[in-house]
C-alpha cells in the first residue's frame, strides 16, 4: 500500500501539516501529461521517505482541491512544495525528477535521523542502561581505603613527633628511642615482662600529652 497521501479536503490538508514536520506536496491534475510522467518518481521517494507523523508525501489534485491550491498560489502543474513545521522552503516547477529528488534529500535531513522518539531512547540509555551505574559495594571499598589511608597516616605523623619529643631533651637519644613507648620496630618490655623479654611487635595504643610527660 503506498504511503502517499491523497488530500481529500482542507482539514485534512491541515491536520497533516500539524502532524509531521516536514512535508512533501504535489500538485497535479489528471489531464497533465507531466504529472503523470513524474509520478513514479514522486511514489519511490514518498516509499522511501515516509515517516508516520513526520515525513509526509501528499497529492493534492488542483481540480478538486482548488482552495488549497490556491493558498499557495499555484498556477503550473506539476508543482512540488517542501514544507517544514508548515512553512514552504522549496518550490519544484515542472516534471524535474534530479530536482524534486535533490530537494526531498535535503528536506529530510531538517526532521533529523530518527525523530523524537531515538533522542528519547538515546537520553534513556544515558541515564540509565546506557552508563553502567556504580556498584554500591564498588563505593563502600574505596571509602575504606581512604579512611584507613588517613588513620595510617596520622599515626605516623604522632610516632614521629612523640619520639621526637622523647629523645630530644635525653643525654642518651638512642637509648631514649630504645625505650620509648614509640618505638614501633623493636618495642620495650611492658611492665611485668622480664627486662630481656621484648613485648610482640604491635602498634602502641593511642597516648595522650600527659602520657608522654609521665
Amino acid at each position: 500500500m503506498s504511503p502517499t497521501i491523497k488530500i481529500s479536503s482542507s482539514a485534512e490538508w491541515r491536520q497533516v501539516l500539524s502532524s509531521s514536520s516536514v512535508v512533501i506536496a504535489d500538485f497535479y491534475a489528471d489531464w497533465c501529461g507531466p504529472c503523470k510522467m513524474i509520478a513514479p518518481t514522486f511514489e519511490s521517494l514518498s516509499t522511501k521517505y515516509s515517516k508516520p507523523k513526520k515525513i509526509s508525501f501528499c497529492k493534492v489534485d488542483v481540480d478538486s482541491r482548488s482552495d488549497v491550491a490556491q493558498q499557495y498560489g499555484v498556477r503550473a502543474m506539476p508543482t512540488f512544495l517542501v514544507l517544514h513545521n508548515g512553512s514552504v522552503i522549496d518550490t519544484i516547477q515542472g516534471a524535474n525528477p534530479s530536482a524534486l529528488t535533490t530537494a526531498v534529500e535535503k528536506a529530510i535531513k531538517l526532521a533529523g535521523p530518527g525523530g523524537g522518539s531515538s533522542f528519547g531512547t538515546g537520553g534513556h540509555r544515558l541515564g540509565g542502561s546506557g552508563v553502567a551505574a556504580p556498584r554500591a559495594g564498588g563505593g563502600q571499598t574505596i571509602s575504606r581505603s581512604r579512611n584507613w589511608s588517613l588513620n595510617g597516616f596520622i599515626h605516623a605523623i604522632w610516632t614521629f613527633f612523640g619520639l621526637y619529643f622523647y629523645t630530644l631533651f635525653s643525654l642518651d637519644p638512642y637509648k631514649a628511642a630504645e625505650t620509648s613507648p614509640f618505638n614501633i620496630v623493636n618495642p620495650p618490655p611492658k611492665p611485668g615482662q622480664a627486662p630481656g623479654q621484648r613485648a610482640s611487635a604491635t602498634r602502641p595504643a593511642f597516648k595522650t600529652m600527659s602520657d608522654i610527660g609521665n
